[in-house]
């Protein structure tokens, strides 16, 4: 009889033949592995900053912005130090300062923007930032060889603005030589300005995404102001202490004053030397218009593409309101018990933290709305504050309260307007158009400064302020009217 195995041996499992019956049950062999996770897109100031070649711009512009914030101080520094007299008001010596910068901007906003599309925008920038530290770098030597020396000119071809720093009784001016210097190295400056801004402005969205542009512009939005507020506050105080460590190592004050502003220029310019943009030089090489040529191309650009146009007449109205608020401060800080008309620098940092407020929300979740959203909000947010203003002047804490929403609500027009101008404008047409604005915001920020004191002193501060918010409601008309046609 047979007996099988498995009757007459003890049963011994195959391991094989487990193996393979349990293959199927305990391993995925057969089976695809799952898909990795799609990695979500990194939105707000994290996904600009993890970018090398902005956070080179950034830095660029920080060092510019610093240096250009503190250049005013070592001004007034050279002025109370050299030509100011015993008694006599430095507010005239400043301002002669203020107007030598502000004309190159009318005259070459325009040009410069044209001739940014014509050359690289990285050598611009580098170019323009060693330029300016190479000017601040003269300045005590030729102070120095100036010294004690004058120029006599006739009363009557002074402009009024000049004509208070002499006596009634004379028909002779003597400007000081050192003090000419000054002028002219400042409209210099000026002018090689009027090339960095829109290079600058051109080179955001050579490096940065298009999604992120208005994180990135968030953030230079931010850093600009906060610029302002920390360059005014410690210029001061960083100037002293250089010309301190600069006697103590043998140098002149001025040249240790002067050393910080070069210095944060230099900074600047040599740290754009690593940006790398990926322009091509063959797109600088070919044949080019006649510059005016570009200029009306330009204006045509302007006249048939709505959405840049109403972006930048936003932009305009904004730095006029601005403006004009920089010359009613001076009589809000007079209205408010116990502030002094000379303190009125406390409402400006209001608005400036307030825009930084602002920029700060906008770079981190502000992708989630439309740019005419975001301006419909701003400029009704702006009336509000410009009408909360008007009744608010005799309380510090409201006013600063009101100024801070003010520069907030700027915030979402002035950011989202700049980011659809950079995002709506092609490549060759964006220094053209950033000449434009350039030229047109400094035009804003110039015709205010005459016609808001007037206009104070006609009709009351009151009136003023509400006309200013009526002017921020047109400019929220129009942001709908952009955003209906989107």
């Amino acid at each position: 009889m047979t007996v099988s195995q498995s009757e007459s041996t003890p049963s011994v499992p195959d391991e094989s033949a487990e193996l393979s019956n349990k293959t199927p049950l305990s391993t995925p062999m057969d089976r695809q592995p799952p898909p990795p996770p799609i990695p979500t897109p990194r939105q707000g100031f994290a996904a600009v900053l993890e970018n090398p070649r902005f956070l080179i711009l950034w830095t660029g512009q920080v060092f510019s912005q610093l240096a250009d914030k503190v250049y005013l101080v070592l001004m007034i520094a050279l002025i109370a130090g050299h030509f100011q007299g015993e008694n006599q008001p430095i507010s005239g010596w400043v301002s002669a300062i203020m107007i030598t910068f502000t004309i190159p901007a009318i005259l070459f906003g325009t040009l410069a923007g044209v001739y940014v599309d014509r050359w690289p925008k990285k050598e611009v920038l580098v170019i323009s930032n060693l330029v300016r530290a190479v000017l601040v770098f003269i300045i005590p030597p030729l102070l120095w060889l100036s010294q004690d020396k004058t120029i006599a000119l006739s009363v009557n071809w002074l402009p009024i603005w000049l004509r208070r720093w002499h006596s009634h009784t004379q028909d002779i001016f003597f400007l000081p030589v050192g003090f000419l210097i000054l002028l002219i190295l400042s409209f210099i400056d000026s002018t090689i300005t009027q090339f960095f801004a829109p290079a600058e402005q051109v080179t955001i969205p050579l490096v940065v995404k298009r999604r992120h542009l208005l994180s990135a512009n968030s953030l230079f939005t931010t850093t600009m102001m906060a610029m302002t507020i920390v360059g005014f506050a410690i210029g001061e105080p960083l100037l002293e202490v250089s010309a301190r460590l600069a006697e103590f190592w043998g140098f002149s004050w001025e040249e240790g004053k002067s050393f910080v502003v070069g210095a944060a220029y230099s900074i600047s310019g040599l740290m754009l030397l690593l940006l790398r943009t990926g322009e091509k030089a063959k797109h600088y090489q070919k044949e080019r218009p006649h510059v005016f040529d570009d200029i009306k191309d330009g204006i045509r650009y302007l006249g048939s593409n709505y959405r840049v146009r109403n972006a930048l007449f936003q932009l305009v109205i904004l730095f006029s309101i601005f403006a004009a608020l920089s010359v009613l401060a001076v009589r809000m800080a007079e209205t408010i018990p116990g502030m002094k008309a000379e303190q009125f620098g406390f409402l400006l940092a209001g608005g400036g933290l307030g825009m930084a407020l602002g920029a700060g929300i906008l770079g981190n979740w502000g992708q989630k709305f439309r740019h005419s959203q975001l301006g419909l909000l701003g400029s009704f947010g702006m009336a509000v504050s410009l009408f909360g203003l008007s009744v608010s002047t005799n309380s510090l804490w409201s006013t600063l309260i009101m100024t801070t929403f003010l520069g907030l609500f700027a915030a979402f027009i002035g950011v989202p307007m700049q980011t659809t101008i950079q995002a709506e404008t092609p490549v060759q047409m964006r220094g053209k158009v950033f000449g434009l604005q350039n030229n047109a915001v400094n035009i804003a920020l110039s015709l205010p400064l005459v016609l808001a004191g007037i206009a104070e002193t006609l009709f009351g501060l009151q009136s003023v302020l509400l006309a200013l918010a009526a002017l921020a409601i047109l400019g929220g008309v129009l942001t709908w009217y952009m955003g209906d046609h989107q």
